[in-house]
């Protein structure tokens, strides 16, 4: 399912493989989020398809706000022989021509790029992540390090849709807490309440008790724009990964742990 309102920031490639898409916010880097077309082919095969003389980064996933760099992975496969990926759930480059990469089922991947410095980011944000902030604590690395709020982009890739994705009204609290100013003072009542009345319909009510229904990518949306950041500098994917399964594997939609990689390269 597409969401023609986001549409036309985003473009559809195609090689022998099948389809990935891009997003036109990151036209000045090589970048990809690939579809299930390409299952089964990590990152080091995936790179051939944006330029094959890049190097490959990724990490073992775990649902955290946890941010590596690039050049903490060299440094730890240098004194490692086991090849064992570091724990993480964000990259960010430090040189030239390196491509990092996330991989998703229904969460949120996050394309992070500097327009002035050429350095890059990826994120895989579910609403774990969400929840602790992952996205807003690479903003705030990412100007630690030099970059300036108003040179970044971010295009957030496909995910599960908000209109599809179910949770308990506790996981809904847990990720409004970082958007609604003091939530430390509300109840969760209180806090769905004031959810309901968000723009962009960061939750919906669900018709089974103690149920909501969870816009994940849109609070990550919030979330960028309180880190000072504008709508011109933010492109959301108008796909649904739950419902568009000719493209996307959806862990909700088959409960099967098949993912789909996207991955940005830095210049």
């Amino acid at each position: 399912m597409i969401n023609t309102a986001n549409s036309s920031s985003w473009q559809w490639e195609k090689n022998d493989q099948g389809s990935y898409l891009t997003c036109k916010l990151l036209e000045g880097w090589q970048h990809g989020f690939f579809s299930s077309h390409f299952q089964g082919k990590p990152p080091e095969i995936l790179i051939k398809y944006l330029h094959p003389s890049a190097l490959s980064y990724r990490l073992k996933q775990i649902h955290s706000d946890i941010i590596i760099s690039t050049d903490m992975i060299d440094n730890h496969f240098s004194k490692n022989d086991n090849n064992q990926l570091m724990e993480g759930d964000g990259i960010i480059t430090q040189k030239s021509l390196q491509s990092v990469w996330v991989a998703s089922a229904d969460c949120t991947p996050v394309l992070i790029a500097d327009s002035k410095s050429g350095k890059v980011a990826a994120i895989h944000s579910g609403w774990r992540g969400t929840a602790s902030e992952v996205v807003p604590k690479a903003i705030k690395i990412l100007k630690s390090e030099g970059c300036q709020g108003e040179n970044l982009l971010f295009a957030l890739g496909p995910a599960i849709s908000g209109k599809v994705y179910q949770v308990e009204e506790e996981v809904a609290v847990k990720v409004l807490k970082t958007i609604i100013s003091n939530s430390h003072n509300l109840d969760n009542n209180e806090i769905l309440t004031q959810g309901y009345l968000l723009p962009n319909q960061p939750i919906l009510k669900d018709s089974t008790e103690n149920k909501v229904r969870l816009n994940v990518t849109q609070i990550i949306n919030s979330q960028i724009q309180q880190e000072g950041i504008l709508p011109h500098q933010i492109a959301i994917s108008p796909y649904c990964t739950y419902q568009t399964p000719e493209y996307f594997f959806s862990y909700r939609r088959s409960h099967e742990k098949n993912v789909q990689w996207s991955g940005i390269i830095s210049v």
